[in-house]
């Protein structure tokens, strides 16, 4: 896995001010994911591919 230090992390525009977040950053092949409240905390990581398909799961994960 690529170091993810120094990495610009984000979360989402919807956070808004909750602190209850997660956070992404994408470096070379690898998404990592973390905890807002912990960024020295465990990181997730997943490839580009399960990622996308990740994300493209959320609408229908919404509507039930």
């Amino acid at each position: 896995m690529p170091k993810l230090s120094g990495v610009a992390w984000r979360k989402s525009t919807r956070s808004g001010s909750n602190a209850d977040c997660v956070e992404v950053a994408e470096v070379a092949q690898v998404i990592g994911v973390r905890d807002s409240k912990d960024p020295a905390g465990p990181v997730l990581a997943f490839d580009r591919r399960s990622w996308a398909v990740f994300v493209a799961a959320l609408p229908a994960l919404s509507e039930s």
